[in-house]
């Protein structure tokens, strides 16, 4: 008795190959009389569809009919790419306000297509996708993820956003995710910003080297990628000012320089007066010559960045002592951020210390000093009873 043959095997064995896709569908490619391989542009609900399509190939084949670049101009301009064709060259091009996407935003766009969209849609058409289609996605997505449920959601609203708009051709009708509210999810961190005794303690536990760092972090508002790229010719001793001009990212284990986050991050901060002696200890004692040198470089090597988990190693034993556990290092710009509203700072100077390109952020921070406020008149009201 001979071996039994799978359709699948006689596919490759004959003409062309066929090949099942994740999400059952099928993908049809063949080579041509000019040792080329050429792909269907498009995939199939059933395998007979794709055997159907090698068939009319291999028939034009042997007709002498067959002409790839005439039939790859009609398929061009007749059939629609698929979400991940789209969304692969979406990622590569899009840009916000004129500037390419930064890295860290880019691997978390490709994280988000690799592991909650392309399993579901990557290979449909995007003009197939219904709204019907991304509700169910939806609600199978991430559970208890919030915040990826919102990341993922929000990306491929815009994704649909651009093809729609499209010219001088759409390649969608409409844009099909329309459920209200799914990109934005509830913070899930409530800060609590350090009070001035817990700040204490957390420098004083801090190894002598990274002192400074977290009182810039707190006192400055600073960011880790803008305190990590400083360098000793980003501190002006004589005006008591720092310049924000760059910041590092982490991606896929590459540092990568580049300017902050927005551009409002490109900023001069004054440093508190009772900060400037650490500062100039900190540059004798911490800081190798030369305008270039790094104010906290990696350990053992003054010419790499510092990587976050060799501040934390230091950090929460530090948060530990501190009684604040829970006080993430990004926490520590928070609370400087409320520091300053509490001395009475505007929107705008609050807005210019923080690097904020839009008001919103900075608003929390005044109501955070207002809430503040509010305790110190309690309190006073105590006062006059007592």
């Amino acid at each position: 008795m001979g071996q039994k043959i799978s359709s699948k095997q006689r596919a490759r064995r004959g003409f062309g190959r066929i090949e099942e896709r994740d999400n059952g569908r099928y993908r049809a490619a063949y080579t041509g009389p000019d040792r080329r391989l050429y792909r269907a542009p498009m995939t199939f609900a059933s395998r007979d569809d794709a055997v159907a399509w090698l068939s009319a190939r291999r028939a034009e084949i042997e007709m002498e009919v067959w002409a790839p670049e005439v039939a790859a101009r009609g398929a061009a301009s007749r059939s629609v790419p698929t979400l991940q064709a789209y969304a692969d060259i979406w990622l590569e091009t899009r840009k916000t306000q004129g500037r390419a996407l930064r890295p860290t935003t880019r691997q978390q766009y490709r994280m988000l297509l690799d592991t909650f969209i392309y399993p579901t849609f990557g290979d449909e058409r995007i003009d197939r996708i219904s709204a019907d289609d991304v509700n169910t996605w939806y609600d199978a997505l991430a559970p208890g993820r919030e915040t990826i449920r919102a990341h993922a959601y929000s990306l491929l609203r815009t994704i649909f956003a651009s093809a729609a708009s499209e010219r001088p051709h759409p390649l969608v009708p409409y844009n099909p995710a329309q459920i209200r509210g799914a990109g934005s999810a509830k913070r899930a961190h409530h800060v609590q910003p350090a009070s001035l005794e817990e700040l204490r303690t957390i420098v004083e536990e801090m190894p002598d080297r990274y002192k400074l760092m977290a009182l810039l972090a707190a006192w400055c508002a600073m960011r880790f990628g803008e305190l990590t790229e400083l360098r000793r010719g980003d501190i002006d001793l004589r005006t008591g000012r720092v310049k924000v001009r760059r910041g590092v990212v982490r991606v896929d284990g590459e540092f990568i320089i580049g300017p902050p986050k927005t551009d409002a991050g490109v900023r001069d901060i004054a440093i508190p007066p009772h900060l400037l002696p650490l500062v100039k200890d900190h540059l004798a004692d911490h800081t190798a010559p030369g305008r270039d040198s790094l104010l906290f470089p990696a350990a053992g090597d003054s010419n790499r960045h510092m990587a976050p988990a060799t501040l934390y190693k230091v950090y929460y034993p530090a948060r530990e002592a501190a009684g604040r556990p829970d006080l993430r290092w990004h926490d520590l710009r928070h609370t400087g951020a409320v520091l300053a509203a509490q001395t009475g700072a505007t929107l705008a100077e609050l807005m210019g210390r923080l690097g904020h390109s839009t008001p919103g952020a900075a608003m929390r921070y005044q109501h955070a000093a207002a809430d503040r406020d509010a305790e110190i008149a309690r309190r006073l009201s105590e006062l006059a009873g007592s």
